[in-house]
């Protein structure tokens, strides 16, 4: 092999070697992207279960059920989700048996964080009340100026009313809307259940009485019932809702780290997307209202 060749060949083995060093990591890397279903592999998380305590209308409308595999997909962690009234919700996070609330009782929410119960709270999403009834609405409460008018003209006719009865959000808001009148109802006409949203709308159907739901839930349950939305629209009854750590020193077993990692999640903008991406029947069920 002559002097010329012999520099040919070095030059070809040194290219190559180089090629070698540096397809070999990226090839590595495109087969971790590509291979399996995860697109990065990504640390588990020290502590991967969280406790989420929340009201039965983000659970009965298939929020959460939309929502969390991607938050789990995104993160790692995964949801124990407790769906109880407001009340209840926020008496678990006192008594440290959740990591984080989700919960649409503002007043309570902030008493709770005033208690020092909570770590941090946002608004994070938000819809609206309305009052179901017969679709013949034989209280005729659709030209009500108001909803506490439309409350008290159902107990004026003395017509079934079910009520949550379960210091829930919408429990909370029913009582305002009562207190409004000067009203305490009381007589077989008004039934409290004690029971979850779509339970309540479900027996208010078997009454063919009225009651006082949130949006979404009904969006989720309608094609169960033959109830029809009889009043809407009143500014008072907007229903925002809010998200909420528990304050870990509470608890050494409370799981901080997932708590904020799911509030923060449920706040940037890819859960706020996910939020306003979830609809039913072309209905979008719940707005996001986070402002940083």
């Amino acid at each position: 092999m002559n002097l010329h060749r012999a520099r040919a060949v070095v030059r070809a083995v040194a290219v190559t070697a180089t090629l070698a060093l540096v397809i070999a990591p990226a090839f590595a890397m495109g087969s971790k992207e590509t291979s399996g279903t995860q697109a990065v592999a990504k640390p588990a998380p020290a502590n991967p279960r969280i406790r989420l305590a929340t009201t039965t209308s983000t659970e009965n409308s298939g929020l959460l059920s939309y929502l969390l595999p991607i938050f789990s997909q995104d993160t790692g962690y995964t949801v124990d989700v407790v769906a109880v009234g407001t009340g209840a919700a926020l008496k678990l996070g006192e008594n440290a048996d959740a990591d984080l609330l989700l919960v649409h009782a503002r007043a309570q929410e902030d008493a709770f964080m005033a208690a020092g119960h909570g770590g941090e709270r946002r608004d994070v999403m938000y819809n609206d009340f309305i009052i179901l009834g017969p679709k013949s609405d034989p209280a005729g409460i659709k030209g009500s100026p108001n909803a506490a008018a439309a409350l008290k003209r159902i107990a004026d006719a003395g017509l079934p009313f079910v009520s949550r009865g379960d210091n829930s959000g919408t429990h909370t808001k029913e009582k305002d809307l009562w207190k409004a009148n000067g009203m305490t109802p009381s007589g077989i006409w008004y039934k409290e259940a004690g029971q979850g949203m779509e339970q309540v709308i479900i027996m208010a159907d078997g009454l063919q009485g009225y009651t006082l739901a949130d949006r979404g839930t009904w969006i989720a349950v309608k094609d169960k019932t033959s109830l029809a939305i009889d009043y809407e629209g009143d500014a008072g009854l907007f229903n925002p809702y809010g998200i909420i750590t528990v304050n870990p020193s509470k608890n050494p077993a409370i799981n901080a780290e997932g708590a904020i990692a799911l509030l923060e999640w449920m706040t940037s903008p890819r859960g706020q997307k996910a939020i306003a991406d979830y609809q039913l029947g072309g209905q979008t069920l719940f707005f996001p209202n986070y402002r940083p």
